[in-house]
């Protein structure tokens, strides 16, 4: 524990807005990741699109259990009311008022500052940074979003701050492509040491009682144990319609009752509507699946250590990767097809995540490969991937990839490829795979795609008069 001197010293500020996150900068610390300190606070955020109605991280259960490793935790919510966290930035000529402000809010004193914040390309990250105008910064990674490029362009001034990347091991092997455009190394936070902080979280009752969510296998035959659903608000990101995400859930369910699993527990999205779970203990009732909701917001993590779940099964949750890489779980994954399609615009930062996980993790459908747990790719072939996908991403932030995407276009680009990018892109980025020149213009020309419709439906009409 570091001790407090205020008004003169070094004080360390991290940034959480996850239970997650609040974790790995716990492992982090326990780890001996940061140097030495007069005083760490812990600021908690509160991103969510409302967070009047939204449990704040630090009252969270098993919160507590971090608490120690702080000398002071302070909300930035109630620094920048009534402004939202996610929306709010300092005006230029106002930095130097802010931090004269948050200083005295939080007894900083003249203190040197240091920043350990995640998503340091948008806020609540990057205002923070900019307050503390000259800070050395730590980022911190919590999920598969750090083997992807930057998502915007970072001011210099902020991004020549950053001295490294801490990230979990979550795909060995695979090394992080975000920041490096500013030769920001990236360092591991130590897998065993973010184990152990996540079983400090499932000791007591982390908000759990015991045998809550089927997690003791008391009731169930001997050797059985529950199949996790993993949900996701994808809805709530525009990428699918609630119907299409409730469905893709009971598809969740149908998967686990095809392998032969006769009891699943459910984890829904802690800002997932009620409804879902009422559709899918429907569905779980008509195929014969006893079906468990857990309604305590807690980690993936703290079940997996509670049930030891006989499979995993969710859409591109980064919890998959803490399943199979932390845990040692079968996993399986569904639904990463259509979101490929659907992601927009193709630098949407989710894309390396879906991507990650569908080239990475079995089918739910292929029950070969799940029984298996087969991987699909190498590490190797993964990181020759993700090297076209993301300077296909961000062209203009990663120039020096462009030779790395052409080759792997050029020699991959297929049947089993072809999801992971967009002729369109491929084509604005003159990149293999694109249209011919004499031909681009095709795909803009309504009046060409109204005439190529029409052909389609005379052709129809035609098959369905030979059929008859």
């Amino acid at each position: 524990m570091a001790t407090t001197s205020p008004g003169a010293g070094r004080t360390q500020i991290f940034l959480a807005s996850t239970l997650y996150g609040a974790a790995t900068l716990a492992a982090a610390l326990d780890a001996d990741r940061f140097g030495p300190a007069d005083r760490r606070i812990l600021l908690v955020s509160n991103n969510a699109a409302t967070p009047e109605t939204t449990t704040a991280l630090d009252a969270m259960p098993g919160f507590d259990r971090l608490r120690g490793r702080f000398d002071d935790v302070r909300s930035w919510n109630e620094a920048v009311h009534p402004f939202h966290p996610g929306g709010w930035a300092p005006r230029g000529d106002d930095v130097v008022l802010w931090e004269r402000y948050v200083r005295l809010l939080w007894d900083l004193g003249d203190d040197d500052i240091e920043l350990a914040v995640e998503s340091i390309q948008v806020n609540p990250a990057l205002a923070l940074a900019q307050i503390f105008t000259g800070a050395p910064v730590d980022v911190y990674a919590d999920g598969l979003m750090s083997y992807g490029p930057t998502r915007n362009k970072i001011d210099p001034l902020v991004g020549t701050r950053v001295r490294r990347l801490l990230h979990l091991d979550l795909v060995p092997g695979l090394t992080p492509l975000l920041l490096t455009e500013f030769g920001v190394a990236p360092e591991i936070v130590p897998t065993d040491a973010f184990v152990k902080v996540l079983a400090e979280l499932a000791e007591g009752d982390a908000g759990l009682a015991e045998g809550d969510a089927g997690l003791t296998d008391a009731e169930l035959p001997a050797g059985h144990s529950p199949a996790l659903v993993l949900g996701q608000y994808l809805s709530a990101l525009n990428i699918l319609t609630a119907e299409e995400e409730e469905e893709l859930h009971i598809r969740m369910v149908r998967g686990a009752a095809a392998l032969g699993h006769t009891h699943v527990v459910f984890k829904p999205h802690p800002t997932a509507p009620a409804r879902w779970s009422r559709a899918l203990e429907k569905e779980a009732g008509a195929i014969g699946v006893e079906l468990t909701v857990l309604d305590t917001p807690v980690l993936a993590e703290v079940l997996y250590q509670r049930m030891r779940p006989a499979l995993v099964i969710g859409c591109f949750s980064t919890a998959l990767l803490t399943a199979s890489a932390l845990y040692d779980l079968p996993v399986a994954r569904t639904g990463t097809e259509l979101l490929l399609e659907r992601l927009a615009p193709y630098q949407n930062s989710n894309r390396v995540p879906v991507t990650i996980v569908d080239a990475l993790l079995p089918d739910l459908s292929d029950r070969t490969a799940v029984t298996e747990r087969r991987l699909a790719l190498s590490t190797g072939e993964l990181t020759h991937l993700l090297k076209a996908v993301g300077f296909a991403m961000q062209p203009q932030i990663y120039p020096g990839l462009r030779a790395d995407a052409e080759r792997y276009l050029a020699r991959n680009l297929g049947p089993g490829t072809w999801r992971y990018f967009k002729r369109r892109r491929l084509t604005a980025l003159a990149l293999p795979g694109a249209l011919p020149s004499q031909l681009a213009f095709i795909p803009r020309n309504a009046a060409v795609r109204r005439v190529a419709r029409r052909a389609r439906s005379v052709q129809r009409s035609i098959k369905r008069t030979a059929l008859g």
